[in-house]
């Protein structure tokens, strides 16, 4: 069974980053998911992920107009050859269990006001793909 690989907004941005000013680590990305790709494992863009890179994306563009445009094309061909993955209430919910459970443990992921995006993202890896196979949340952290 093939793998269903998530990713966080570190690497979807990483991936989305110029391709005109030298970085290794987006080469690195690029090549892990085209070899992702060659493999049959299938590439998924969580909605949270693209909200929270979008926005950053949208705030730096209306600061330097057209200089971000780049960046959001890229996401958007990201999205378009790979699994979009949209947010549905039973996800919300979950991140909501989720939440509460690690704070009730002791091990929050971000002060108690935050949105905290990795819950969400993890809600959305547990829902939409529990008990078909290996999921994987691909971070750069």
């Amino acid at each position: 069974m093939n793998r269903v690989v998530f990713l966080d907004t570190c690497l979807l941005g990483l991936a989305c980053s110029s391709k005109n000013k030298p970085n290794p680590e987006r080469v690195k990305c690029i090549a892990w998911l085209n070899s992702l790709r060659a493999n049959g494992e299938t590439i998924v863009i969580p909605e949270i992920a693209d909200y929270e890179l979008r926005r950053e994306l949208v705030r730096l563009n209306l600061k330097h107009p057209g200089q971000w445009a780049g960046h959001i094309q890229r996401l958007e061909n990201l999205k378009a050859s790979n699994r979009y993955l949209p947010l549905s209430t039973q996800m919300m919910l979950k991140a909501c269990e989720l939440w509460g459970d690690l704070r009730h443990r002791g091990l929050a992921t971000t002060d108690d006001k935050a949105l905290d995006g990795d819950v969400i993202l993890a809600a959305q890896a547990i829902i939409s793909d529990a008990g078909r196979g290996e999921v994987i949340v691909a971070t750069t952290k």
